[in-house]
């Protein structure tokens, strides 16, 4: 049973405007905000905007995410696990350019990021994801139809405490601005089957 409770979740970087309905989350972005360590090009980066909730132990995170009216290079939205600025998790599309967008993840470990990508139509608007947790490894998912999920990676964070915080992010890391909207989304018991050795 997926639970969203609200109340519960709190503002990293707060954008300048947003909307919180009862199951709708409307971030608007902001120009020069992004999410990036080091790692080759050297970025770093810590100010997009996040709506984030704590969550103990083992669990699994979903959200649907919706595009509106982005057309501009790089604009992003999806979702984020974030532990620091130096330790954290993200999956997003993230617009190239009118024939193909890059769906892709971002693990950062101990400050260093990297990124894992494939090219997907920039037709497709909507994405939903699913990060599902197990002490310190982790699993992450997407479906464009919230119902047949696929593997994006599965991965281990070398610095995580029995608290994390996981949640949706968006942002526009050059001169734009969109609305990301997030809908459908909470924690639930850990959706990924434990691995038990025979």
């Amino acid at each position: 049973m997926i639970n969203n409770e609200l109340y519960k979740y709190f503002w990293l970087n707060p954008p300048k405007r947003s909307v919180v309905e009862k199951n709708q989350v409307i971030i608007e972005t902001e120009p020069g905000t992004d999410l990036s360590q080091r790692t080759y090009y050297g970025f770093q980066n810590s100010n997009a905007p996040a709506f984030l909730q704590e969550v103990e132990g083992d669990f699994s995170f979903v959200v649907k995410t919706e595009f509106e009216e982005s057309s501009f290079l790089y604009d992003q939205c999806g979702l984020l696990l974030f532990i620091d600025n130096d330790n954290w998790v993200k999956a997003a599309v993230e617009f190239e350019n009118e024939r193909f967008s890059r769906l892709g993840s971002v693990v950062t470990n101990l400050g260093f990021s990297d990124w894992a990508t494939t090219d997907i139509s920039s037709e497709i608007s909507e994405m939903w994801y699913r990060i599902s947790r197990r002490r310190q490894d982790f699993y992450l998912e997407n479906a464009v139809d919230g119902k047949n999920w696929q593997q994006m990676r599965m991965f281990h964070l070398h610095k995580t405490d029995d608290k994390v915080s996981v949640g949706v992010y968006a942002c526009s890391p050059l001169q734009s601005s969109f609305n990301a909207v997030f809908s459908l989304f909470g924690t639930s018991p850990c959706e990924w089957a434990e691995y038990k050795k025979h």
